[in-house]
């Protein structure tokens, strides 16, 4: 068998019939202990019909490797405006999925794919070079073990641990989804079991807030519709008056606390674009189940004002309780524009008679609701965020979705790893507190109407770039199947936390200073930033190159 193999970064995207031809092998880099850093083997058979091969390492980091192969996905609408920052602007298969090697599998005749080898590297490793020889084999089950490609990389650990993460980061996790994909009672005990596979992932790759359902998310849901009910919070209506049961609110809480996640943000109390109606709310009234809340109802009508006046002032009395008051944020309603400023105003008038001392958070892009106090934390596009800087905002958030496609960071599957990763140098630009994306697992069509096969469509039904909904893929093993576009977003914020460290050595000033120096016009901003897989790398390079040496003298 004949198998042609190349050593690449993370950061390339490697198509069935790419031309390696003038590529130079990524051989060796560097991180820092307590860093996740990957890379990867391309590989392609050239010979027959293809067999059952198995890959492994030999390195002395073998208990810290995990290893996975990359396989296609399909872009059945790659978007519908682009820049020239692009991979592709049609329809195609683009690499993203990352199943496990953890056995046999079949090769592709005649296409390159690739081995993504991830190295946990350990807080208490000894500084060094590592060699990591990886290859792709036959196995024994053939008559004689046959090697059929290898390549060695050299990872550098440098004498420096990555800082603890200080960013807060969601991607917005849709609990019904997993519900739906796995056929399972939303909060069943295998709901439970599922939540905390995808928990685990969540934090794993940086994410450190929890979108948290006190009552069904009214997110991307058709005007009347209604997604599954995820509801954490019981209530009970008995001769007109309410009550509340958060032993479910309790659960998910400590599950979330369990895996690493360290903020949570209380599911909107209002709905999506205007805040002019109300979530679903389900209650036992009088000893029969029923909706109560949802699209039939004014968000400022007196029943949801008196029910509010009811629940909010128990929720605040339980989140202090469990000490929850700095890491809780509640939301009001999601995007907003300058024509729903009034009724904005109103609902988060109801909602903050309640929460003294707590945060409230939305995303929205138009500064006016802040200079009219309105938000206490703003969350533009990243592509408004500069009235934002202007007016003082502190803390600074952003966010991006399906909208942010000119020039600025994103993480779709047509566009170059290397502008998912920039993301993370360009939080530390703008010294954000925090960063917001709306899909986590979104595996629905747009606005809820049906669920979809993500494996098939990326694109939930043709209404999203591939890459905006969702960052892992649903496991068959109860566990997500995760994507190269969540493992680089991570990386990205990983550069952070670089940066962080860097600046405990050399000051936030001349950090800045080197961003600015390496991006084009002199000055790092949300267009204008190192681009494409080798400055990114090469970005990536300096700050480790710099804090190997302030390292060395302390």
């Amino acid at each position: 068998m004949n198998v042609t193999t190349h050593l690449v970064s993370s950061l390339a995207k490697i198509f069935p019939n790419e031309d390696f031809s003038a590529r130079p092998k990524y051989s060796g880099a560097s991180a820092l202990r307590g860093e996740r850093f990957a890379f990867q083997m391309a590989y392609r058979y050239t010979e027959g019909w293809g067999g059952m091969v198995r890959a492994e390492t030999e390195s002395d980091l073998n208990p810290y490797i995990e290893l996975r192969r990359s396989e296609l996905a399909p872009v059945l609408h790659a978007g519908y405006s682009f820049d020239d920052d692009v991979l592709g602007r049609e329809p195609g298969l683009y690499p993203d999925v990352l199943f496990p090697c953890d056995g046999d599998f079949r090769l592709a005749p005649n296409q390159w794919r690739t081995i993504w080898i991830t190295v946990n590297v350990p807080k208490d490793l000894k500084p060094g070079k590592y060699k990591i020889k990886v290859r792709v084999f036959m196995p024994a089950a053939n008559p004689v073990e046959e090697s059929l490609g290898e390549e060695t990389f050299t990872l550098e650990v440098l004498d420096a641990v990555l800082p603890d993460q200080e960013l807060i980061v969601t991607h917005w996790f849709h609990a019904d989804c997993i519900a739906v994909q796995y056929g399972v009672p939303v909060f069943s005990e295998a709901h439970w079991k599922l939540l905390d596979a995808y928990f685990k992932s969540f934090a794993a790759h940086g994410s450190n807030m929890l979108l948290t359902p006190v009552f069904t998310p009214p997110l991307d849901t058709a005007v009347g519709g209604e997604r599954p009910t995820t509801q954490l919070v019981k209530v009970t209506v008995t001769k007109g008056k309410y009550s509340f049961d958060f032993t479910q609110l309790d659960r998910w809480i400590k599950l979330a606390k369990k895996n690493g996640v360290k903020y949570f943000e209380i599911s909107h109390l209002f709905t999506q674009w205007g805040a002019a109606f109300c979530p679903k709310v389900i209650a036992t009234v009088d000893g029969k189940e029923k909706r109560i809340f949802g699209w039939d109802v004014a968000s400022d009508s007196k029943e949801y004002t008196e029910f509010l006046d009811a629940f909010l002032p128990e929720l605040v009395k339980f989140l202090k309780a469990r000490r929850l008051q700095k890491c809780t944020f509640f939301h009001c309603s999601d995007e907003p524009g300058m024509n729903h400023i009034e009724m904005y105003r109103k609902a988060v008038t109801i909602l903050r008679k309640h929460t003294a001392g707590f945060r409230v958070c939305d995303a929205l892009s138009n500064v006016e609701f802040y200079k009219n106090g309105l938000v206490t934390t703003p969350i533009p596009a990243e592509n408004h965020i500069e009235p934002f800087v202007e007016a003082g905002v502190k803390p600074l958030w952003t966010y991006y979705c399906c909208g942010q496609v000119d020039k600025v960071s994103n993480r779709f599957l047509h566009m170059p790893s290397s502008r998912n990763r920039i993301m993370g140098s360009l939080l530390y630009r703008y010294d954000c507190e925090g960063f917001l994306q709306w899909g986590f697992n979104f595996w629905y069509s747009c606005l809820s109407l049906h669920p979809v096969d993500v494996y098939a469509d990326t694109s939930s039904d043709y209404a999203f770039p591939p890459g905006d909904g969702f960052m892992v893929y649903p496991g068959r093993d109860g566990k997500p199947v995760e994507s190269i576009h969540h493992e680089v977003f991570s990386e990205g914020i990983q550069d952070l936390r670089a940066l962080r460290l860097l600046e405990s050595m050399i000051g936030r000033a001349k950090v800045a200073a080197m961003l600015d120096k390496l991006s084009p016009g002199g000055k790092m901003t949300m267009t204008e930033y190192p681009r494409g897989e080798e400055a990114v790398l090469a970005l990536r390079g300096k700050i480790n190159s710099l804090i190997r040496k302030h390292a060395a003298k302390a």
